[in-house]
């Protein structure tokens, strides 16, 4: 967005936060426009930059660190010393963001819970994530996606069927919980700039990577909460539409995803089946799901006989949604995906420049994604520091003594 004003720009974001939830809130902040502080530990930074491999080639960063921390700026300062907990305040009594996701109560022994900066800053809207929420039975544990997506349910409906070849749960290739959760936050955030922009009282939110697994549950946390039967694993398969999952085909795979009757009727002229869409047993998508047994291997058994890209033309043709399974550089290479400048590449300060993926929102026709990459460790220190009238001979000081 070079030619207009981003939307947040103006606004003042610490983010003490580590891994991905925390941060993944801060990266969308800082891509639309807002200047966010990522303060780290002296020497090992946040645990993510030591993921790896793989690294950035000529730099010691992860893949993993540089996924959630473009547009940041990095500041270092150990705030178990008494100095560098004085630094985190000068810089939260400026902010109007706090994003933190310690564990309950972990921060309030250095001064730093919200209660203490909003005696400081009464304007701070303040995010906390953990794993189970400030009051749970469970708040006094540490919270992992991996664990999450299985206590929260959502492994229960991934995976193939028991009994099935490759049979059991299965967690999502992404840390898909956290990445939510971090989502969650930035609409939190937004909300509660909003309301302070009228009140002038921020306020704490409290965000729990529990309750937002729960909250994402969508049409299967329903399916059980309107009938009371709990849903299985279907593996790729929808549990209330039909036809609507993967299919070997002469030389690979391909999804298709009939999404009502008349596509149904389409996608029946296109594996030259015309009768099924006339098929009592079939000719609804309430009638299909009833009859999948039956119908699925009917369908399996014509898809085999033809190569996906056959079936992808002929399906897409006549408008029938489908789609082949690309793994990740057949994505990167795909039409669409340059064509929105999905891959990023941007200058960094010891690789010469790095590719990332942009942010996918667009404002009128801009992209949203932030100009800077992923900070290295400290690169931002003494600026941020000299911001905030630390002087030369202070963050000298301070630098000796380990604090910064």
């Amino acid at each position: 967005m070079s030619t207009v004003a981003k939307p947040l720009a103006g606004i003042k974001v610490l983010d003490i936060s580590r891994v991905l939830a925390g941060p993944w809130c801060g990266q969308m902040l800082a891509d639309m426009g807002a200047e966010v502080i990522k303060v780290e530990r002296p020497q090992s930074g946040d645990d993510t930059r030591h993921w790896g491999p793989p690294w950035l080639s000529g730099s010691n960063e992860s893949a993993y660190y540089l996924c959630a921390n473009r547009g940041k700026r990095s500041v270092t300062v150990d705030m178990a010393k008494p100095e560098g907990q004085a630094l985190i305040k000068q810089l939260a009594a400026q902010s109007d963001v706090v994003l933190e996701n310690f564990k309950v109560g972990g921060l309030k022994k250095y001064g730093l819970d919200y209660a203490s900066l909003k005696a400081l800053n009464p304007g701070l809207v303040y995010c906390s994530i953990t794993g189970f929420g400030q009051e749970s039975p469970y708040a006094h544990r540490a919270g992992y996606d991996f664990m999450i997506q299985a206590m929260g349910g959502l492994m229960s409906l991934t995976g193939q069927p028991d009994g099935e070849p490759g049979g059991g749960p299965v967690k999502v290739g992404v840390a898909i919980t956290d990445i939510f959760t971090g989502l969650y936050a930035t609409n939190a955030v937004l909300a509660a700039l909003y309301q302070r922009r009228d009140s002038g009282e921020g306020c704490h939110i409290d965000l729990a990577l529990m309750d937002v697994q729960v909250g994402v549950l969508a049409n299967q946390a329903l399916n059980y909460l309107t009938s009371g039967q709990v849903p299985q694993r279907l593996g790729n398969a929808h549990p209330n539409i039909v036809p609507y999952q993967a299919f070997a085909t002469a030389d690979g795979h391909m999804i298709v995803a009939v999404g009502n009757d008349e596509q149904f009727k389409r996608f029946c002229q296109v594996i030259d089946q015309p009768h099924l869409a006339q098929d009592e047993r079939f000719a609804t998508n309430g009638s299909r799901v009833q009859h999948r047994e039956a119908l699925v291997p009917i369908l399996a058994l014509a898809l085999a006989a033809q190569p996906t890209d056959t079936w992808l033309a002929a399906c897409e043709a006549v408008g029938v949604p489908c789609g082949p399974i690309n793994t990740l550089d057949r994505v990167f290479d795909d039409p669409h995906v340059k064509a929105r400048g999905l891959k990023q590449t941007l200058p960094h300060a010891l690789a010469g420049e790095v590719n990332l993926v942009a942010n996918p929102i667009r404002i009128n026709g801009q992209s949203l994604s932030a100009q800077s990459a992923p900070p290295t460790l400290g690169e931002h220190t003494d600026s941020v520091l000299d911001a905030i009238g630390i002087s030369d001979e202070q963050r000298a000081a301070l630098r000796a003594a380990g604090i910064i």
